[in-house]
């Protein structure tokens, strides 16, 4: 595991819930899973580079039996994966902008039980 990971402001949690990401400016969407959640983002593997600092919108299945949470967020860094010379995949960090006090409470809860139980 990442030896920074407990600089964060934020502890995050290995927990893979479902997402859909869509740059404001663009009309497409990309479905994929998070690599680990915590209560101020995500980090997500994405096909496609969206580019560094662009704003995104959110939908985030926590698998809870809830509705998804809906934000606003922007990817804050993007690391290319090594791969073979077909295909490309980027480690992408994405910060909340605004996200509703009580979906930022079930995120927690979700990074908290799964700490525990580490």
């Amino acid at each position: 595991m990442w030896k920074g990971i407990s600089k964060r402001k934020f502890p995050r949690a290995n927990y893979p819930c479902k997402i859909t990401i869509k740059r404001k400016d663009q009309a497409e969407s990309i479905s994929t899973h998070t690599e680990n959640i915590g209560v101020g983002g995500i980090c997500v593997i994405l096909s496609n580079d969206l580019g560094i600092f662009a704003p995104v919108e959110i939908n985030l299945d926590l698998l809870d039996g809830q509705p998804a949470i809906n934000c606003d967020g922007a990817i804050v860094w993007i690391v290319k994966r090594k791969q073979d010379s077909s295909s490309s995949a980027y480690d992408t960090g994405i910060e909340f902008t605004t996200i509703a006090r009580d979906d930022a409470d079930r995120i927690n809860d979700v990074v908290e039980k799964t700490l525990k139980e580490v």
